[in-house]
């Protein structure tokens, strides 16, 4: 990504997209990353301010149906005073921010104050709705013209600006913020030419996991919204290419569709698995059950690198592990040439990932990817008298090395990382647990389960009716003796497994009679 360079000040109009992280334009997360300031809206998914710097200055502008943050005016000065104070500020905008985005009333503030600005263009939500929903907004078929209209003007007209004799006689109209003039819209539609039985579909949440299509009729579109409860922010979209999304819907006929899962990793190691879910449709609540830091006390670590020449292994059992070691290891100056001809074994592929990341290779992995099945395999690669380096979390179980000693090795452990419990669960988990919005919960270790459990049960939540998925025996123990049994277990012990698993569960109880 090509990192801009500008001078100060400079305000920079982003469009962030229609909501979902993946439609964000690398241009915009390159600003953002810059940014002095950032003045975001309502309708900007959160996630993005993740990647801004550390110290730029996070302010929320979002308005919504009758809750201003502030007024468009108040917006304007707060954007040309930052950008005065001769700063790099971002102003992050739902959608595109010259689609019904107000960016033009915004530039024209900062041109007034004598301020230099850009414009980044944003996917804007008609688009997006449509992609979505299964209904192209143009087709040769059915519609060679679409049009986009405000369905919410600007109250302080005499009258409306909208043609809707003009309108009606054009092919896909997609109307923005209508759901409150609904009816309104509908009837003037009609009342100017355009058929009562013209489809409609109203999108809400477009292209989130709890989007939600409701199709109906011009005639009929303000009853199905308010029967459906649809709810800002939706758009209507009208005309025959309504039609497609009977063949065309794809995004609801994906597996995990309007399934909540909760995911239990560190927020560091989250994203793999919610990447695999979020592809098959699931809303994914993160909840990390535990936060790895750094050894209360490094000695044992830097005595073990210091001689790390006179061992025959390593032996690492997670990510973290790796993570904890290589940073020690940086600490202190040292880097992959210092571990000389020690062999390094790896739990499995994610552990044997991060090695690889980092220009390492590991020389064995056992064929299932637990830590039995690692002390298995190295106990025939161990002679007796073999000097092993087991680095890991302050917590692990004291199976794989007596699995090693018993084979004859000299087993020396290090403390690489801690794993803390968190204080609580987080707000939008806690939400979704209370309001029966989480279908699942992924447990990606025994610490997971373990401290997930000993948070809900301080919150005071019921895990009734909740499906717990297991990547593997271990866990499964884990959660057996809480006396809880797991809904699935993968069978391969990898994040693609743990959502295999899932889908396959999924799939059985489609096709399993009512």
């Amino acid at each position: 990504m090509t990192t801009h360079k500008t001078d100060k000040p400079l305000a920079v109009l982003v469009g962030a997209g229609p909501g979902d992280p993946g439609l964000i334009t690398a241009d915009a997360l390159n600003w953002l990353a810059q940014a002095d300031a950032v003045l975001y809206d309502r309708l900007a998914n959160p996630s993005f301010l993740a990647g801004c710097r550390s110290g730029a200055e996070l302010i929320y502008v979002g308005k919504g149906p009758g809750a201003h943050a502030m007024t468009q005016e108040q917006i304007n000065e707060l954007l040309v005073k930052k950008t005065g104070e001769g700063k790099l500020v971002v102003r992050l905008k739902g959608g595109d921010p010259l689609i019904f985005g107000r960016g033009g009333e915004e530039a024209d503030a900062l041109v007034d104050a004598g301020l230099p600005f850009r414009i980044v263009p944003g996917v804007t939500a008609a688009i997006a709705a449509g992609a979505c929903a299964g209904i192209p907004l143009t087709d040769r078929r059915l519609a060679s013209t679409v049009t986009f209209i405000t369905g919410h003007e600007d109250p302080t007209k005499d009258e409306s600006a909208i043609n809707y004799e003009a309108l009606a006689r054009l092919d896909t109209l997609v109307f923005y913020m209508g759901v409150g003039n609904l009816p309104a819209i509908a009837g003037r539609l009609i009342s100017s030419g355009r058929s009562a039985d013209t489809p409609v579909a109203l999108v809400q949440n477009a292209t989130l996991p709890n989007q939600r299509t409701v199709v109906a009729t011009l005639a009929t579109a303000a009853e199905a919204a308010e029967a459906n409860k649809v709810r800002p922010p939706a758009l209507l979209i009208v005309g025959n290419v309504v039609r497609l999304r009977q063949k065309l819907a794809w995004k609801e006929n994906l597996p995990l569709f309007g399934r909540g899962v909760l995911v239990t990793r560190t927020r560091e190691q989250a994203s793999k698995l919610t990447d695999h879910l979020t592809a098959c449709g699931a809303n994914v609540i993160e909840c990390p059950t535990i936060e790895v830091h750094p050894p209360a006390d490094f000695s044992g670590l830097d005595k073990a690198l210091a001689e790390i020449k006179s061992f025959d292994w390593l032996v690492l059992t997670s990510p973290n592990g790796v993570g904890g070691l290589l940073a020690r290891m940086k600490h202190l100056g040292l880097d992959g040439r210092n571990l000389g001809a020690v062999r390094i074994a790896a739990v499995g592929p994610a552990t044997a990932d991060a090695l690889n990341e980092n220009f390492l290779h590991a020389d064995l992995m056992p064929e299932t990817f637990t830590t039995q099945a690692l002390g298995k395999a190295l106990a025939g690669q161990v002679p007796k008298g073999s000097k092993v380096l087991l680095a890991r979390a302050d917590i692990a179980t004291n199976e794989l090395p007596d699995s090693l000693r018993l084979a004859g090795a000299e087993v020396v452990e290090a403390v690489a990382y801690r794993t803390v419990r968190p204080a609580g669960l987080p707000e939008d988990a806690l939400r979704a647990l209370s309001a029966g919005k989480a279908d699942w919960v992924t447990f990606t270790s025994s610490s997971t389960a373990e401290n997930f459990l000993a948070l809900v049960k301080d919150a005071g939540v019921d895990l009734a009716g909740l499906k717990l998925a297991s990547i593997g025996p271990v866990t499964t123990e884990t959660l057996v003796a809480a006396g809880l049994k797991p809904t699935v277990e993968a069978r391969k012990h990898t994040i693609p497994g743990l959502v295999r698993a899932i889908l396959e569960s999924v799939a059985g109880s489609r096709r399993s009679p009512a």
